[in-house]
């Protein structure tokens, strides 16, 4: 059961009308809607992160929000558009392109079905294929979140299992085999306004390390095979644990391996930055 609350997340900016547009349709559909913003601030196609955002943002809502995410390269194409329910009881309209890949990762999907995109849609948009944002995505999501359609209403059921998912490799510990203790994963995502890294190395294989604070780790990092970073960083509690301009290593607030500067920002300072093609080792320093 969905309730009453409506979160909007697109790569369109605040630019022009597009995200404007997209809440005038919502509330033509049930005016008593809660429309909140997730961002729209997702690198222009880059799908890869909106998942993450998702991801980042969707457990911290009530069950029952629907969210709208829109990040749709192939808009107006052969790809799907759905409404997918996760194993919390929300629900995301979205189109099928790999932006659930994060949830889908965490087993967080639960079912999704399929809208169709001839019939389900504001009505007088028919000749439009390139505005889906507002003219399916929108328009469904308020319909759903105001309880004038149900979930099942929806009847092609799409398995989860057919879902489109990016390419994903588990952040985790391994042993070498020279017997050398790892941490390998992923850059997901930079924490945009401070500049620091957020890899998919999750804490409960951090801890595997069994490190305190003020040991040290081995940081490196690739770009497509390139080692962009290569230096010896501390992990600490927080920021203000090392001195102005120096690098760390902490925790973030999705729980998971991070690197930051202290009042600076890790990307800009080491000119590195994040997506699935940038990979991280970490290696534990003997004493």
């Amino acid at each position: 059961m969905t309730n009453n609350h409506l979160v909007l997340q697109t790569d369109f900016g605040l630019q022009d009308g597009a995200v404007s547009s997209m809440r005038g349709v919502a509330y033509g559909v049930a005016s008593d809607i809660i429309i909140s913003d997730l961002t729209h601030g997702i690198t222009p196609f880059n799908i890869f992160e909106g998942s993450f955002r998702l991801f980042q943002t969707f457990s911290y809502w009530p069950a029952g929000t629907v969210f709208v995410s829109v990040v749709d390269p192939g808009v107006g194409s052969k790809r799907l558009s759905i409404i997918a329910e996760t194993t919390g009881g929300h629900y995301i309209v979205t189109p099928d392109n790999g932006t659930l890949s994060h949830l889908l990762a965490h087993g967080l999907i639960a079912r999704a079905r399929v809208i169709d995109e001839t019939t389900q849609r504001l009505p007088g948009s028919e000749k439009s294929s390139t505005f889906h944002g507002r003219d399916i995505y929108a328009y469904n999501g308020a319909q759903l979140a105001s309880g004038q359609i149900q979930y099942t209403d929806y009847q092609q059921v799409l398995p989860v299992d057919q879902l489109v998912k990016l390419p994903m490799q588990p952040g985790r510990y391994q042993t070498t085999a020279t017997g050398v203790a790892q941490l390998v994963g992923n850059i997901d995502i930079t924490d945009v306004n401070f500049g620091s890294l957020w890899s998919n190395i999750p804490v409960k294989e951090f801890e595997k390390f069994n490190l305190a604070y003020g040991d040290v780790l081995r940081v490196q990092i690739q770009h497509q095979g390139h080692t962009m970073f290569d230096d010896v960083l501390p992990y600490v509690h927080t920021f203000t644990d090392v001195a102005p301009g120096e690098p760390l290593i902490y925790i973030d607030s999705v729980y998971t391996v991070a690197f930051g500067v202290h009042t600076g920002s890790f990307e800009q300072t080491y000119h590195v930055g994040a997506g699935p093609e940038w990979a991280v080792t970490l290696t534990k320093v003997s004493a």
